[in-house]
């Protein structure tokens, strides 16, 4: 087996980037033809930004999980497809074929239609990293069903957000989930979400760690119940459901500079052959290799690299139940030594964890098998780049550090494994198919090398969002509307001498946390629903391990007991809200934060506070309060 499509040199990729930005509908119509349709497309690509409206390979018939499965369990059905690490090194790891991986998704896809699951149903799915997480998503697929997961951090108002925004039928869960030395209780976390989801008629429940639930009659039934009725019916294959290519494959919601996060949605055919040509092109993957990506389903990482990209690629995949310093920070390298790891994707802020305990959990781990590493989430600073370079890479490993979002559906700027040059902290050149362009404030692009400005896209390529679920107008002033006829990314850019794109951070009210974006405006209301709080403004931070940190500035009316309890009061208030990834790491005290005339919020003062820069914060005197500011000053934590 070999990927037709697959770079093998800078000419090529020269070569090929020109293509696709010349002729762009005959040039992925070629990649498109290599996987397997019902039907093929009637036009390739019909679309406007002013809408916005963006549809690929129109009119063409395919079910996803057949090019994930169905079509290697006719060439290679004892290859492996899974391979699952659970949280304790001491349980025994599972593997799946993809002939073992077909079998199961058309069981659990069964299982699905006789709890009253059919096409277009939204199915909330909130589990442990577990491979039965996998075959629910590859089920929901088969049947043609809408999958939304939630991350397993998230509190029950956040799940119940979600669930009423995409009106779930059916949610699929676990009595808990382990992670670390901790067990999470994610069936009592569902049942608290849905006393406000009426929606809500089934729930599935996976056991893992056996802990008592409550089970409501008529509503809840067992993962396990349910497949032994599926077995004794003795119908084990469920045929695919035959989908249109802009059908939706999923939502995953996300956040935004409003308090509100957005459903963003994926649809079946551009996002397949999307993830399927980046996961091929961006990792240099070779039949047979294992690649390891250590992102948590919860997230599009998740969806792109553990699941769709690589099995649509007949790759091997594996993934790992637990976190990278549990029982020690050497967790990581055992797991890359025992299953010889090929590939290596993983985040910056979980290298510069694994960096602060020094080298001692490397040693005697060999690590040979590595052939390619790589960062995603957030850009990796110089200092983590070479770190990981030297001691996981052995400077024999070329590191691709990958820029993309939610929204882009999979890699839109990265080297290319051992192709295309490396630099540290440079995402460096685009794919063929991304056509990026940097423009000011007002939307004028800037032409030439040795430039920043705001980064936007101008073509359309086959994994981007179609719209938000539900609310078409949100994605169209979220995306379509700052800039005319461009897609924009919300990220700064720095285009270098050699045209080389470096990501220099987010440039709305959205903060990256460690590799997470999370919305200020989310993160305020959350604090603001805490009594006591008057008001609150909240920025991002320097942090060492995460990226950036959250910095709170709380008005607060009358502390209870004392100023370090109501904080944590708050971080609890947050947690219980959002889930704990929000809370924030500094909350100062303030009597009052400062605005224009206008009653806006001046975040730029805060911010520049918060990182330090107290000498250099603009003019102030425009301020209602200018007074204010040199009081946050003194008081900063």
């Amino acid at each position: 087996m070999s990927y037709p499509y697959q770079i093998t040199s800078l000419k090529h990729y020269q070569e090929e980037y020109k293509r696709s930005v010349d002729t762009p509908e005959e040039f992925w119509a070629d990649i498109a033809n290599h996987f397997t349709w019902h039907r093929k497309w009637d036009q390739v690509l019909d679309w406007n930004f002013y809408e916005p409206r963006i549809e690929w390979f129109k009119g063409g018939k395919l079910n996803i999980t057949e090019n994930c499965l169905d079509r290697w369990v006719e060439t290679q059905p004892n290859a492996t497809a899974i391979i699952w690490e659970p949280n304790d090194p001491s349980e025994p790891h599972r593997t799946f074929t993809y002939k073992e991986l077909h079998h199961k998704v058309c069981q659990f896809a069964n299982v699905l239609k006789s709890n009253g699951a059919t096409r277009g149903d939204r199915i909330c799915i909130y589990m442990p990293m577990v491979p039965e997480l996998t075959i629910a998503i590859l089920a929901c697929a088969r049947i043609g069903a809408i999958h939304s997961v939630v991350f397993g951090g998230f509190s029950a108002q956040s799940i119940a957000d979600r669930i009423q925004d995409a009106q779930c039928n059916i949610v699929l869960t676990a009595d808990g989930g382990f992670r670390g030395n901790k067990s999470i209780p994610l069936k009592a976390v569902i049942d608290e979400a849905l006393t406000t989801c009426p929606s809500v008629e089934k729930v599935i429940v996976l056991t893992r760690t056996s802990v008592p639930v409550s089970m409501i009659k008529g509503r809840d039934v067992w993962w396990e119940d349910e497949i032994n009725k599926v077995e004794a019916q003795g119908n084990p294959i469920c045929k695919a459901e035959i989908m249109d290519a802009e059908d939706l494959l999923f939502i995953l919601y996300t956040s935004g500079s409003t308090g509100k996060p957005k459903g963003v949605v994926h649809t079946c055919g551009g996002y397949m052959v999307w993830t399927n040509y980046t996961f091929v092109n961006v990792f240099q993957y070779q039949p047979g290799q294992v690649h390891f990506c250590t992102a948590d389903i919860g997230w599009v990482t998740g969806h792109s690299y553990i699941i769709y990209g690589p099995l649509s690629a007949g790759a091997t995949s594996l993934m790992f139940e637990g976190i990278p310093t549990w029982p020690d920070a050497g967790r990581f390298w055992e797991i890359v030594d025992k299953h010889a790891v090929d590939i290596l994707y993983t985040a910056p802020t979980a290298i510069r964890s694994l960096m602060s305990f020094g080298t001692d959990p490397i040693k005697g781990k060999k690590l040979h098998s590595l052939k390619v590493l790589g960062t995603v989430g957030e850009p990796i600073n110089e200092e983590a780049w070479h770190w990981y370079d030297e001691h996981i890479g052995k400077r024999n490993c070329p590191i691709v550090d990958t820029w993309w979002q939610t929204e882009t559906g999979g890699v839109l700027i990265s080297n290319l494994a051992g192709i295309t040059k490396a630099k540290p902290s440079f995402a460096t050149l685009p794919l063929p198919g991304i056509q990026p362009v940097l423009v000011d404030e007002n939307g004028k692009k800037i032409e030439g090398n040795g430039v920043s400005g705001n980064l936007c896209i101008q073509f359309p390529w086959p994994g981007m969002l179609r719209t938000t679920f539900g609310d078409h107008e949100r994605c169209r002033t979220t995306y379509f509307s700052t800039y005319e006829n461009l897609y924009f990314t919300g990220d700064g850019c720095l285009r270098d001498n050699e045209g080389d794109y470096r990501i220099t951070g987010r440039v709305d009210d959205v903060l990256n946390v460690s590799g997470h974006r999370i919305g200020t405006a989310e993160v305020e209301n959350a604090i603001n629903m805490h009594t006591g709080v008057v008001e609150s403004a909240v920025v991002g931070y320097p942090h060492d391990i995460k990226g950036q940190g959250i910095y709170a500035y709380v008005i607060f009316n009358g502390i209870h007991i004392d100023e370090n309890q109501t904080r944590l009061d708050i971080s609890q208030t947050v947690s219980k809200i959002i889930g704990a990834i929000a809370k924030p790491d500094k909350i100062q005290f303030v009597s009052g934060l400062p605005k224009t005339r206008s009653g806006k919020i001046m975040r730029r003062i805060l911010r520049k506070i918060a990182e330090g820069e107290l000498a250099n914060l603009g003019d102030t005197s425009t301020l209602l309060d200018p007074l204010v500011v040199e009081e946050i000053k003194s008081n900063k934590l």
